[in-house]
């Protein structure tokens, strides 16, 4: 299994498995207004010549697209005692096509996208775990933490 950084050429099809994932949570009616300004954010983003954003893919073993994919920012506050110099990971968007499952894929994007944010100097990285990945994340070593989370929609 080969994973590989992407590139703004696979905006589609990171779009394509985001939406794999947004439709596996219940949500109210939801139209692709997203879509686009996720298109352009990506095509962008993924650019850059020193990217805060990444995404690590497997190619679907028949090269029709991509099978998985982990996408992760790094995020610049102020250092604290526990984080000296204010950077850290965030990961969203870990999604493995249904017929590719059970294969490694989401692991091994996870483990790639990890050792960016390493040789980034982040230190600590946060996501939001759906039920069924639970399991891999825990395993990657993540933990629940005790930190209040809250938040307002504007």
């Amino acid at each position: 299994m080969q994973i590989r950084q992407a590139t703004p050429d696979d905006a589609a099809e990171l779009l394509r498995l985001r939406a794999v994932m947004l439709q596996s949570f219940p949500q109210p009616d939801w139209n692709d207004d997203w879509r686009e300004p996720a298109r352009q954010i990506l095509l962008r983003r993924l650019a850059e010549p020193l990217p805060t954003m990444a995404a690590f893919v497997a190619d679907r073993p028949d090269g029709t697209g991509l099978a998985a994919c982990a996408v992760g920012v790094i995020e610049e506050r102020l250092g604290n005692p526990m984080n000296l110099h204010g950077l850290a990971g965030y990961v969203f968007s870990v999604v493995t096509d249904p017929d590719q499952r059970r294969r490694g894929y989401s692991r091994a994007c996870m483990t790639a996208l990890l050792d960016w944010f390493r040789s980034r100097g982040v230190s600590k990285v946060d996501l939001r775990a759906s039920e069924e990945g639970e399991p891999l994340y825990e395993s990657l070593g993540f933990r629940r933490t005790p930190d209040p989370a809250m938040r307002v929609s504007l």
